[in-house]
């Protein structure tokens, strides 16, 4: 399936589309002097990241605050901001980044798209507790260490939603170990063994 197809499947406006075009050409600008995305998976950007990260944001409950964690190449925080700018202006994006020029980027890609974007450029567990309504991380660390941030920064209604590769069922037990949550795995159109872990009310064991 071609990107296109997919992004009609996913129910795109022409202006998001627009935006997304304009973030693919930054990205690619920027990927040679900062490590955004690995060279293998630009070619692939549009199926791999953007498609992904637009899934992310279609399987999440509605929402008016939505914080990324890590958000490194802006997958997929500045695409959760793009997809806001048309759909749901009001939400307020918060991307949180400790490397200062992945957060340069961030905010430069963010302006250039017209999508707007809070960057906090500490480390997660420094930054103060964000009563996130909607909480995601894409590629940043396994599910126990995302649930020790989860429980800091998301709202005790919210939801996290973490797209995880074909060892999720293994992060899922040794999470279980640790921690108590409520959690719905989302099938990837992409990649067939991929998932949208959405969960729910994560307290400590």
């Amino acid at each position: 399936m071609s990107h296109h197809d997919l992004l009609n499947r996913l129910n795109v406006s022409r202006e998001t589309m627009e935006r997304l075009e304009i973030f693919e050409q930054v990205i690619r600008k920027w990927n040679p002097k900062i490590n955004l995305v690995s060279r293998s998976s630009l070619e692939d950007l549009w199926t791999r990241h953007i498609v992904d990260s637009i899934q992310v944001f279609r399987s999440s409950p509605e929402s008016k605050s939505w914080v990324d964690l890590g958000s490194g190449g802006g997958f997929p925080g500045v695409i959760v901001a793009i997809l806001a700018a048309d759909e749901v202006p009001e939400m307020a994006v918060t991307l949180i980044e400790s490397d200062q020029r992945k957060s340069v980027f961030l905010r430069t890609a963010a302006r250039e798209c017209g999508a707007k974007v809070q960057v906090l450029s500490q480390r997660i567990e420094s930054v103060d507790p964000q009563q996130a309504q909607v909480l995601s991380a894409r590629a940043l660390a396994d599910l126990n260490v995302l649930l020790g941030y989860t429980h800091r920064h998301l709202h005790d209604d919210g939801t996290a939603m973490f797209p995880k590769g074909v060892t999720w069922k293994k992060e899922l037990e040794e999470a279980r170990r640790h921690w108590r949550f409520d959690v719905e795995p989302i099938t990837s159109l992409t990649e067939p063994d991929a998932v949208i872990l959405k969960v729910r009310g994560v307290a400590r064991v």
